[in-house]
Parts: structure tokens; sequence; C-alpha cells
């Protein structure tokens, strides 16, 4: 669904290139995540995206006072190009040490508020942009935020983080299905939308996505973990089983990921925060092929 010449990105950009992170040993792709990768998003590629978004999808490039198109400065630096100066955003969407945010948390108290409200999630995303003027604003939400798309509920406890109910069975998996994101999700859509309106024609639109790995520790775990035993465990004993929870999550991410592009998300951050607990053979098996399915 994506086109070949999609660049993987890490998230820290030099003057003139980007440094890819992708390496080819022995014909598979080692990943190395720090903590994020881009995948940029193009206008050719709005005919092959996900059938399951009905509004038109948003272009890619933005327009500026005098209706000219043009394309913002991190989508140039995200494409090779060279650029006039090192662009800056932020890598996570909400700062606790902004007043505005304290204040909005008093009246929305819950992290699902925040984030799927969309007049709430767009003032969030904004706030940081407004404060610094930074070249990206990236859309406020979460990583585990299409799971009910997918027949997996969750909570974000203030204190504890997320947490799911532990996915451990045949039988708990067979209660996946893939993700409609129009029907999950019309709350990302409209966000994104609102976004695209409200920033200038300079700044690049965020979304982001997690990748299978990290979120099926959480299914699996149950919740945030230190050492991660129990998918440790399921990798040993039951690969198999594992390996039907990544495929799962990989189908609907992907589909997940294409509805952000549509709906005005020009690039897209991607994590797998907790596939640095693997080894490089258990990163290779668990981790990369699934990044691959949903690149």
């Amino acid at each position: 669904k994506v086109p070949h010449f999609l660049p993987l990105l890490t998230e820290s950009l030099s003057h003139n290139t980007i440094h890819s992170e992708v390496k080819n040993t022995s014909n598979t792709f080692k990943m190395k995540f720090l903590s994020a990768l881009f995948l940029l998003s193009a206008p050719a590629a709005i005919e092959s995206f996900s059938t399951t978004s009905k509004p038109a999808p948003v272009p890619q490039s933005n327009t500026d006072a005098s209706g000219k198109d043009i394309d913002p400065l991190l989508i140039r630096a995200a494409r090779g190009e060279k650029t006039e100066r090192v662009p800056v955003w932020m890598m996570r969407q909400a700062g606790r040490h902004i007043a505005e945010y304290r204040d909005l948390c008093k009246k929305h108290p819950t992290f699902r508020e925040r984030s799927e409200i969309p007049e709430v999630a767009v003032e969030v995303s904004l706030q940081p942009w407004r404060n610094y003027q930074t070249d990206g604003c990236i859309l406020f939400s979460d990583i585990l935020t299409p799971l009910p798309g997918m027949g997996v509920e969750f909570d974000i406890d203030e204190k504890v983080g997320p947490v799911v109910k532990p996915m451990r069975t045949y039988e708990d998996v067979e209660k996946m299905h893939l993700i409609d994101p129009s029907t999950a999700a019309p709350f990302v859509a409209e966000a994104l939308r609102t976004l695209r309106e409200e920033v200038t024609p300079e700044t690049a639109v965020l979304g982001f996505v997690g990748c299978p790995y990290t979120l099926a520790t959480y299914l699996v775990e149950g919740k945030t973990s230190k050492e991660y035993l129990e998918i440790k465990k399921m990798a040993f004993t039951e690969p198999k089983l594992l390996h039907t929870i990544l495929k799962n999550l990989a189908d609907s991410i992907a589909e997940y990921a294409l509805f952000q592009i549509e709906n005005g998300a020009q690039l897209i951050q991607i994590f797998d925060s907790w596939a640095g607990h693997l080894s490089p053979r258990d990163y290779d098996e668990f981790a990369a092929p699934y990044q691959k399915i949903i690149l």
C-alpha cells in the first residue's frame, strides 16, 4: 500500500540529510528504533490508501496566502532535501510544564477524554506549537488509541498508565478483528483535519502509531512492565500465539496509519519503544517483520 520511495527516518535531522538507521544484515532489515521512526506520506500514494475513510483525502501539500502549494520545512528535510536550517518539533504531544495544559486537565481529568474529544485533542496539540512555533505540530493521542477498534478495550490510569485485560490464549486472540478506523477513531480524523486548518502553511502536521511488538507488550502483560516477563515467556513457550497477535496488530496498525495520512497527517512518527528489550535474534523474529508490514 505504501510506495517504495517513502523513507525511514530517525528522530534526529541533520542540516542536509537524514541518517537512516536501517541496516541490511543477511537480507534482513535490522531497524534500530531509539525512540521513533517516520513514514513520509506523498500525494502519489493517495489512490492506494485505505478505503475505510469516506471523506476525500486531505492534500499533502499546504497552501500559502498567495494560493501556491508549498511543502513545510520538516517535510522537505524528511525527503532529504537541502534546507535552510534544521527543523524543530516536539516528539511528544503535550507538556505538563505548560500552564494551559494543567488547567485543561482539571476540566478533562482522564487521558482518554483529552485525546478522544476532538476539540480538546486539537487544543492540547496546539498548545506547545503556539508557545514555541515549532516546525511540526503532532496530534495529541496515544499508541493504544486504535485498540478498541480491534476488539481490545483499554484504560489509562493517571498513575499506573495503560491497563489492558491480559491476552494470553488463543481464545483471547480470537476476539481481535481488523480495524475500521473511520468507525473506531473518527475523532482522530476530525482532530487531524482541524489541525491542518489551524497551523500555518510552514508547519507540518504529524500523526503517529505504535509498532506491533510494543503494542503486544501491553496486551500480553496487561500494563506497563520493567522486565516484560510474560511476553518473553510467550515468545519462548508459544511463539505461534505471539506471532498471531503481532500479525493482527500489524494489519490494523497499517490501516490506521493510512487513515491518519488520508485525514491530514503529513508525517507519521512510528514508535517501537519496547523492542529495544529484545535480543538481536528475537528482534529479527518478533519486531522487524511486523514493522515492515506497517511500512
